[in-house]
């Protein structure tokens, strides 16, 4: 029997701040979309990582950010077009929300600042500075988060030596075996119309830390390519989700699902993830399928035998 994970990247408005013309219909459903996320795990009971950047616990700072290294314009929005907005900078009340939830969720850290930690201008003293300010943050919240778990921006990879450091335990990788994103609108339609997404294996990396791979995207395939899908079979995402769910009641791996709240931007979109979750609770009924958390994986995997090490 396999295992299903979603894992969620809380943003609000730090996924987008450093855009020079973010989303606008995006940023500002962060907040709503949020709680209907969170809404519909509890109707569901499904629990989830929740990798949540710093200052959303937090209520107020002073924008300078001077300790940090990355430099004062990585937080110009802060100081210019956000500083009169603080629903897209701070979320007290969204991360409290999570805790009182009745689904046992995890808070998982989504760095500081939402910095690319796979890029080459970020330095370990920058990763450093971001896993360091989000603890920080997490510790001094009234509702202090214990994070062990660790969703990288963007999904890029990076600086996983300063995540052992700092004690973080796991994070989500790319996945299965460094898959690259679909190039095409036709490879996009195939993967989503033909193939099951792959039950991925968690395992420890050489920095003794649990690597949990994504195995989808719920909201990856948009645009014409979505369109098209959706007028010829529906909805192509809520089928290959499906299989994926499937193929995790039958097999040993790990079906990982992962989507931000600001997805959530439509009655259809808020559709698409009710029917996931009630066919992972009819799942779970029917075949005692497993669903877990991002830490609660690396827990097992970390129980098993020492030859599960991979590199």
């Amino acid at each position: 029997m396999g295992t299903v994970v979603l894992s969620v990247d809380a943003e609000l408005g730090w996924g987008y701040h450093d855009l020079t013309a973010p989303p606008t219909d995006r940023v500002e459903a962060g907040r709503k979309s949020w709680l209907t996320l969170l809404e519909l795990l509890d109707t569901y009971r499904v629990p989830a990582t929740w990798a949540v950047v710093g200052p959303l616990f937090l209520s107020e700072c002073d924008r300078a950010h001077a300790m940090h290294p990355i430099g004062d314009t990585w937080f110009a929005s802060e100081r210019d077009e956000w500083a009169d907005r603080p629903d897209l900078r701070f979320a007290p009340s969204l991360i409290r929300a999570i805790t009182v939830a009745e689904a046992d969720h995890e808070i998982g850290c989504h760095t500081f600042s939402h910095v690319d930690f796979g890029a080459d201008s970020t330095t370990t003293p920058i990763a450093r500075e971001e896993l360091v300010a989000s603890l920080e943050a997490a510790e001094s919240s009234p509702l202090p988060a214990a994070m062990s778990s660790v969703v990288f921006p963007h999904n890029s990879v990076g600086h996983r030596d300063v995540l052992a450091e700092w004690g973080f335990t796991s994070y989500r990788g790319v996945g299965p075996n460094g898959q690259p994103p679909a190039t095409s609108a036709l490879r996009t339609i195939g993967r989503a119309t033909i193939a099951t997404p792959p039950l991925v294996q968690p395992y420890i990396d050489e920095f003794g830390l649990v690597n949990v791979p994504a195995s989808m995207h719920l909201y990856g395939l948009s645009g014409s390519a979505g369109r098209v899908c959706e007028r010829l079979w529906g909805d192509p995402t809520v089928a290959a989700a499906c299989r994926g769910i499937d193929a995790a009641t039958v097999g040993d791996g790990v079906f990982h699902l992962w989507l931000r709240p600001n997805d959530l931007l439509s009655d259809h979109d808020i559709e698409r993830l009710r029917t996931v979750l009630a066919y992972i609770a009819r799942r779970r009924e029917l075949s005692g399928l497993n669903v877990r958390t991002m830490r609660e994986v690396a827990k097992r995997v970390r129980s098993e035998p020492v030859s599960s090490l991979q590199t």
